[in-house]
């Protein structure tokens, strides 16, 4: 049996969090882009709040 060390690991495109290979991906691994349900199902929402935080980081003016 395999460490869970030793098996090949993601970042979610989502929450920036790492997750690693599972079983059940064993096929499609290559297109695995989300760690879990939740984070498929909020990846719209996700992407427009990551380019609000860019565009709010952007308008701050340094004094």
């Amino acid at each position: 049996m395999r460490k869970k060390s030793d098996l090949p690991s993601k970042l979610c495109e989502v929450c920036g969090l790492s997750f690693a290979w599972r079983k059940k991906w064993e096929k499609d691994w290559a297109s695995v882009k989300y760690c879990s349900e939740r984070c498929r199902r909020a990846r719209s929402s996700a992407s427009v709040k990551n380019s609000m935080v860019v565009l709010a980081i952007g308008s701050v003016k340094h004094i």
